[in-house]
């Protein structure tokens, strides 16, 4: 009888390597499939390892473009930040990868899918619910979460089954990266207490080391996606990463956030995004020369939505598109140019520019070129401030006659 297919979500590593064995014990063929994402990974080495610890396909998928304009794209038209700190960036990668697992597992027939998730995590909320939305008859399997081993347990059995164990184990950081930044857990960084060691960086310059010379950039959106670096047009996937190697230069992008996982613990996360912090301070910048009031005071309550929709794993989910085609309405007028200065950790704007602009330098200044009508500002104050003025003489008032 022909053995039923797991397709495993295999990043190389140490958890999935020995997954793939596990998974064969457990009497399964396992197709392996690895995403891009912009995470940097030697993606022919990984294919390769994946067939030689025991997987019987391997695939490499160049999900870069997808993730950039069909997630990426949604956090920054967005200002997606889940508790106004972390841009969300294992978070995500995490549909994108689901779906790209569902995708496969039809492909070859699969019964099922597998991923290296703990049972502590939010990312196995993620996985397991996407392909739940997308593909209810596949069963889903989780062999970390299973095991429960010990590292050392692990390693052990990794030795045993001749599976390669990484000449960086000792490193004691849980890594997670792609083009939207890198997010870095566990070791020393498990108390609160405790400063990030500069070791445990790759993307971002300390503050100390950064230049002494402010640079300054310009970013061009259109209908809220950036679209031009200092007046080049540029792929949206080339000028992240471009902005995320000057930005990082510049110290720009380290976060320290306790934030409330899903599971319901607190967990310590550290996250460099130096690209992501940048780009989303000028589209709020011209967000802000561009909407309305009303749409500038009711988008944030949006977003705080959205942000925790994709941080609970729900990007699959009706409320999620509501929310997503809110947020795109909103777009059609964020056009223009953002001037920003990079210095020392932060990133200023300090100019901006919009042919959309609601700004009006006649209606703002205090010079003679003055063109408010200053005299409407009694009867404006009058009838604004009338419901008060009502609310405090009826209590007059009621206080008289007691």
């Amino acid at each position: 009888m022909a053995k039923e297919k797991i397709v495993l979500a295999y990043s190389g590593g140490l958890d999935t390597s020995v997954a793939i064995k596990w998974l064969v014990d457990e009497g399964y063929d396992v197709v392996a499939a690895c995403l891009d994402v912009g995470e940097g990974k030697d993606l022919d080495f990984i294919k390769e390892k994946a067939l030689t610890v025991g997987a019987i396909e391997s695939y490499v998928i160049n999900a870069k473009e997808d993730f950039t304009h069909n997630y990426v794209g949604y956090a920054i038209k967005g200002n997606l930040m889940y508790e106004q700190k972390y841009p969300l960036v294992s978070a995500l990668s995490r549909p994108l990868i689901s779906k790209a697992l569902v995708d496969v597992a039809r492909e070859t027939g699969a019964a099922g899918i597998a991923h290296g998730c703990t049972g502590k995590g939010n990312d196995q909320v993620r996985f397991e619910v996407a392909i739940h939305s997308l593909a209810p008859e596949l069963k889903v399997l989780a062999p970390v979460r299973e095991w429960k081993w010990s590292r050392e347990a692990e390693i052990e059995y990794a030795k045993a089954n001749g599976i390669p164990v990484p000449a960086d184990l000792d490193n004691p950081y849980s890594i997670d990266m792609n083009l939207w930044g890198r997010a870095i857990e566990a070791g020393i960084l498990e108390n609160p207490w405790n400063e990030c060691p500069e070791d445990a960086f790759f993307m971002t310059t300390s503050i100390e080391n950064a230049p002494d010379q402010a640079e300054f950039i310009e970013l061009t959106f259109e209908k809220g996606i950036p679209v031009a670096l200092d007046g080049k047009k540029l792929p949206l996937y080339q000028l992240i990463n471009d902005v995320n190697v000057i930005a990082g230069k510049h110290g720009i992008g380290r976060i320290d956030h306790v934030e409330n996982r899903l599971v319901g613990i607190k967990s310590r996360e550290i996250y460099e995004c130096p690209g992501a912090t940048v780009i989303l301070k000028a589209h709020k910048d011209i967000e802000d020369i561009t909407f309305v009031r009303e749409v500038s005071h009711f988008k944030p309550v949006i977003e705080n939505e959205l942000s925790n929709t994709i941080y609970n794993g729900l990007w699959f989910n009706p409320a999620t598109d509501a929310l997503k085609a809110y947020i795109d309405s909103t777009q059609e007028v964020v056009n223009g140019t953002v001037k920003v200065k990079l210095y020392k950790g932060n990133a200023i704007c300090i100019g901006r520019k919009s042919p959309n602009s609601l700004y009006d330098e006649n209606l703002a200044t205090y010079t003679a070129a003055d063109e408010f009508d200053q005299d409407a500002a009694v009867g404006f104050i009058k009838l604004w401030g009338l419901p008060s003025q009502v609310n405090a003489q009826v209590w007059d008032k009621l206080d008289k006659e007691k």
